[in-house]
């Protein structure tokens, strides 16, 4: 599958929106105030966006809770109701454009969009592009019982488990391991 370079910051873009959201576990809100928002915008070069407030703190939770409906369901044409709900929602205008040093792409957002609808319309339509393609197995959670974090598998055959090989996988490596260990000297 050919992931351009804007469709893979998307991805970037949602999995981070999506693990940024407050977990039963206690976990707290990644998205705290305007000024996180403010950071999410520059840390994702999100081009094109005003001054950030509360209205568009709120309406980016609201996309967020949106996009992690996406990650977790398992049925493609439920899957491709809820994109399409998000981007119609959104108002999507796709349109060329080669700003910043970067080569020809397209934005779907509209011109003058609020954040929430440049980021509804952008990162729905990268996985949108998954559920064309057959792919939206790729769409997954992290599968250590402690984390849950999203991610989208870009491996070539489809086999990452966790969000993060280092932490969560070695974790759960290191762990197996000793339970063998202590297995077989008891």
């Amino acid at each position: 599958m050919l992931i351009t370079h804007d469709t893979r910051c998307a991805l970037d873009a949602v999995v981070d929106l999506v693990n940024t959201a407050p977990e039963d576990d206690g976990t707290p809100d990644g998205l705290p105030d305007v000024a996180a928002l403010g950071d999410f915008v520059e840390k994702h070069e999100i081009s094109d966006v005003g001054v950030l407030s509360e209205f568009d703190l709120s309406a980016v939770r609201k996309v967020r809770g949106r996009f992690a409906a996406i990650f977790a369901e398992p049925d493609a044409r439920i899957t491709a109701g809820l994109i399409n709900d998000l981007v119609a929602a959104a108002g999507t205008t796709p349109r060329l454009t080669d700003h910043d040093g970067y080569d020809w792409h397209v934005h779907y957002f509209a011109p003058g969009a609020s954040v929430a609808d440049h980021l509804a319309a952008d990162c729905g339509m990268a996985l949108a592009f998954f559920v064309v393609a057959g792919e939206q197995e790729r769409l997954r959670r992290c599968e250590a019982p402690d984390c849950r974090h999203a991610f989208v598998d870009l491996s070539r055959n489809r086999s990452r488990r966790y969000c993060d090989s280092r932490t969560c996988g070695n974790r759960l490596h290191v762990a197996a391991y000793r339970a063998r260990r202590k297995e077989a000297a008891g």
